[in-house]
C-alpha cells in the first residue's frame, strides 16, 4: 500500500494564512479566494496559533456572534493539532478521522509547510484507512 509522506502532498506551503487582530467576516473572502476550506491563523512570530474553518464559521453563525466583532481568535480554532511533513499520509488520516476534523496544519519545528485535508489523498490511501477501521471493529 502507498504511504506518501505529507512533504510530497502538501500542495500550497504558502498556506492561507491571517493574523490575528482580523474580524471573523475577514477570513470569509480568503475561504473563497483560494477556494478554501480552512485559514490558518498565526501570531506576531509566524507561528500557528490556530485554525479557522468552515465548520467554525457555521458555530459562529449558529451562535448568533456578530461577524462584524467578533475577532478571528474569538472565532477560530485555537492550538490545532498538527503534523510533520515527514508522518505517512495515513498517520494524517489516521489524526483527522480520530479528531473528527477534515483539515490538518503540516507544521515542523514551528515552521508552517501549509495544511492537507481529506481530499488531497488517494483512493488506495483512504482504502488503507478503511481497511485499518475495519480490522479494529472486528478485533473489540
Amino acid at each position: 500500500m502507498t504511504n506518501r509522506k505529507l512533504a510530497y502532498i502538501v500542495k500550497r506551503p504558502e498556506a492561507a494564512c491571517a493574523d490575528r487582530p482580523r474580524d471573523g467576516a475577514a477570513c470569509l473572502p480568503v475561504h473563497e479566494e483560494r477556494r478554501a476550506g480552512s485559514v490558518l491563523v498565526i501570531d506576531e512570530q509566524q507561528r500557528l496559533s490556530g485554525i479557522f474553518t468552515g465548520r467554525d464559521a457555521v458555530r459562529m453563525l449558529a451562535e448568533g456572534k456578530d461577524v462584524t466583532v467578533t475577532t478571528l481568535a474569538q472565532a477560530m480554532t485555537p492550538d490545532p493539532i498538527t503534523i510533520t511533513p515527514d508522518s505517512g499520509a495515513i498517520d494524517a488520516l489516521r489524526t483527522m478521522s480520530d479528531g473528527g476534523f477534515r483539515h490538518l496544519p503540516v507544521v515542523e519545528n514551528e515552521r508552517i509547510w501549509g495544511i492537507v485535508s481529506r481530499v488531497d489523498f488517494k483512493g488506495a490511501e483512504i482504502d488503507q484507512l478503511d481497511e485499518e477501521d475495519h480490522l479494529w471493529e472486528c478485533i473489540r
